[in-house]
């Protein structure tokens, strides 16, 4: 086996912390206007604190129109006043430096809000000083002079539309890859990049301790603007672009600039959103240690295992558990070999809920899920990252919703208008669309955090309407339940807490050790062996089967006893010779003997 290769000089504070991501206007409500806000937050840093959390991570709470929930933004170096205020970052950096904890903000500038200063300027005229800020061209023309996008190119949250956004007062069209009222930076601008600069400056000036960079890899577009390739079927008038402006010409030079004139300076905390990109070649680029632009990058291969290669993301791919081990052993081994950095993470705020997504949601099996998934990715290298919610094993919500009145996202209803649109008389097929809706929204991880069994669980108060609708499970799933839960068997939350624990006791094997897959010709299960100079080996063994099944140890494997497991409190009973029986999504932990 080989060697780890992590130096103690390598061995650094953002390596080891756990980060919990908050989506702020589901989080918590304090002043009663059904959306959470930052005095919300610190009222829950304790909580955060006793889970075993390091960094607060918290989606943009910049001021916004709010077209994409924030990720449109009006004004960086302001707080959207739904949220709060400046003041009230200062007040929630001075509570998480009294408890240990540090803050990471969302740095959303691939593109801007429409109402952002900037872009009024820019589309006041094709004269103004700021017109350069964004990505304008002229139009084609079809037969009657009509105005046509300049290229082909989809919208990324809806494909049925094009990226292109016509402005009739100046007679040209705008990129907006995302939605209209989100217009692309024009980064080949060096004012843009001053700008961002001056804005990373100001957070990090406030005490911020790092940024998680929203699709940072979209940055640098290709600048002739070709056609793309009709992926999508002939029938279709628009296709993605992403083959000319992912991991673009001037990405890195674009990000090495950021590294050199803000981050060395502060010593920031950085990850990437990097998706559509899985070449380990063009991923060591940005984090190798030492060279790299960034810390590490959000890889997506985990939560794009069931969207059809090549497809959209609102699309369903079958998968199996051998996918899940070649995605694992793949990166975990790409990093300890040639010096990278992993993120660990299998939910956010732009997938639907691990539990329901990679195991089995039921009453019957859904805490076995939600705490095989944690197993999991405590016993990972990489930086460790938590959504709100996936420590109470939070679940998507029911099919009954209506998509029509319950889902609030763009990209949701922008899916489910063009299904109507194309499949209204065509039920059959309406139905796959409706399922893939069901599965893939980005709604499910959104829906306020369930905090107790009272009215609005306890995220709003008792007649307050939540922006969003509550999941209807929240009686059954919440905090207050699970962190005083004393049935005999820990709960998903106290299991993420000793799962932490353990994984900070063991660090030398579990954040900075080696990594290999066991080698078994179990069917369903995904086992690998973690061993750290100190710790010693440890084999973790996960079923992801959904049945029972006899798992054989590897012959070259001793174990010496099972010291964790998902379905006991204490010390799970199991052979520790040949094989050993399991579970439905069943997890356990063993020590072995070398």
């Amino acid at each position: 086996m080989s060697q780890p290769q992590s130096s103690a000089e390598a061995k650094t504070w953002w390596k080891e912390a756990v980060i919990y991501q908050v989506y702020p206007s589901s989080f918590k409500d304090t002043n009663k206007d059904g959306w959470g806000d930052i005095r919300g937050i610190i009222s829950k840093l304790d909580y955060m604190k006793d889970l075993g959390i390091d960094v607060l991570w918290v989606s943009p709470m910049y001021k916004s129109p709010q077209a994409d929930m924030g990720y449109d933004i009006s004004d960086y170096k302001a707080i959207d006043p739904r949220y709060g205020t400046n003041e009230d970052v200062d007040d929630l950096t001075s509570e998480l430096k009294k408890r240990g904890m540090k803050l990471m903000m969302d740095l959303v500038v691939n593109h801007t809000s429409n109402e952002h200063a900037w872009f009024r300027e820019s589309r006041s005229s094709k004269q103004n000083s700021k017109r350069s800020w964004y990505i304008w061209k002229d139009p084609k023309r079809d037969e009657y002079g009509k105005p046509q996008p300049p290229n082909n190119w989809s919208q990324i949250l809806g494909e049925a539309n094009s990226a292109w956004t016509y402005d009739d007062k100046t007679d040209q069209y705008y990129l907006s890859l995302f939605t209209p009222e989100q217009p692309d930076l024009n980064w080949e601008n060096p004012d843009v990049r001053a700008a961002v600069h001056d804005v990373m400056d100001y957070w990090l000036d406030k005490g911020a301790c790092g940024y998680r960079m929203d699709v940072i890899n979209l940055i640098s577009k290709d600048q002739r603007f070709p056609d793309a390739e009709p992926v999508l079927g002939p029938d279709r008038e628009y296709h993605p672009g992403s083959k000319y402006y992912i991991n673009g010409p001037r990405m890195h030079e674009f990000l090495q600039e950021i590294k050199h004139r803000v981050l060395q300076k502060y010593g920031a905390i950085t990850v990437g959103e990097m998706p559509g990109v899985s070449d380990i070649d063009e991923i060591l680029r940005t984090v190798k240690s030492g060279s790299g632009e960034l810390n590490m990058i959000f890889i997506f291969d985990i939560v794009e295992i069931d969207s059809v290669p090549g497809k959209v993301r609102m699309s369903l791919h079958e998968w199996s558990v051998n996918d899940i081990r070649r995605i694992i052993g793949k990166w975990q081994r790409v990093m300890i070999e040639r010096d990278g950095w992993n993120s660990v993470f299998v939910e956010n705020h732009d997938n639907p809920r691990s539990v329901s997504r990679y195991t089995d949601d039921s009453d019957k099996y859904r805490i076995y899920g939600a705490t095989l998934l944690a197993l999991m990715q405590t016993t990972l290298s990489g930086t460790l990252f938590v959504y709100q919610g996936e420590e109470l094993g939070m679940r998507n919500f029911p099919k009954s919703w209506d998509p029509l009145k319950d889902y609030k996202d763009i990209e949701a209803i922008n899916f489910w208008k063009k299904s109507l649109d194309l499949y209204r008389d065509n039920p059959e097929q309406l139905a796959k669309q409706r399922e893939v809706l069901e599965r893939k929204a980005r709604d499910h991880a959104r829906t306020p955090m369930q905090w107790n069994a009272g009215p609005n669980a306890g995220f709003a108060d008792e007649g307050v309407k939540p922006w969003m609708r509550v999941n209807d499970d929240y009686r059954e799933v919440s905090a207050e339940k699970q962190l005083s839960d004393n049935s005999g068997d820990l709960s998903v939350w106290q299991f993420w807490q000793r799962g932490l624990a353990n994984r900070k006791t063991h660090k030398d094997a579990f954040t900075y050790g080696d990594f290999e897959l066991a080698e078994s010709e179990s069917e369903g299960v995904l086992a690998y062996i973690r061993t750290g100079k100190k710790s010693g080996k440890w084999l973790v063994v996960l079923n992801f089967s959904g049945k029972e099944i006899q798992w054989d140890i590897p012959m070259n494997l001793k174990v010496g006893g099972w010291m964790a497991g998902n379905y006991t409190k204490g010390k799970p009973e199991k052979s520790l010779q040949t094989s050993i029986a399991l579970h439905p999504w069943e997890g356990v932990l063993g020590k072995c003997i070398e």
